[in-house]
């Protein structure tokens, strides 16, 4: 077939290029008689689920990250449209994918567990007697509707 082309998404990740495919389809829009007749669209297809290149965990908040865009079989679907010519449009494509990709391979921050301040428990309890009592001066609007 030919080489393998690698994508470098970052200092420790690489993409195998094929493992994506591009797909030219019509773009929608004003263009004149031109939209109907090139393909400048690119659509993006890349099967997460399958991917040799990313580990187990990177493929699980990738899958999160763009669930709106993975269908069913786990394959990730990117549309390239804002550009007017194939070549921009793919480019734009893999740019968006490799994004993606980064975003996912950054674990996620653990929460740190923190308490309110005993100063802090006082004053919310505090304000929270004088609502109390602000309410509970209210009284009705002067008699019954008899």
């Amino acid at each position: 077939m030919g080489e393998t082309v690698v994508i470098r998404v970052n200092g420790k990740l690489f993409l195998d290029e094929n493992e994506l495919e591009f797909q030219a389809v019509r773009a929608s829009g004003p263009g004149g008689q031109n939209v109907n007749r090139v393909k400048t669209a690119v659509q993006l297809r890349f099967p997460v689920a399958a991917s040799a290149s990313l580990p187990e965990p990177v493929k699980r908040r990738l899958l999160g990250l763009a669930k709106n865009a993975v269908n069913s079989e786990g394959v990730l679907v990117i549309d390239a449209r804002r550009h007017r010519t194939q070549e921009r449009n793919r480019a734009d494509s893999l740019q968006r994918l490799i994004e993606l990709i980064r975003r996912a391979a950054a674990p996620p921050k653990r929460r740190v567990k923190t308490r309110p301040s005993r100063g802090a428990r006082e004053r919310r309890l505090a304000e929270k007697r004088r609502r109390g009592e602000i309410k509970r001066r209210r009284g009705s609007a002067g008699g019954s509707l008899e």
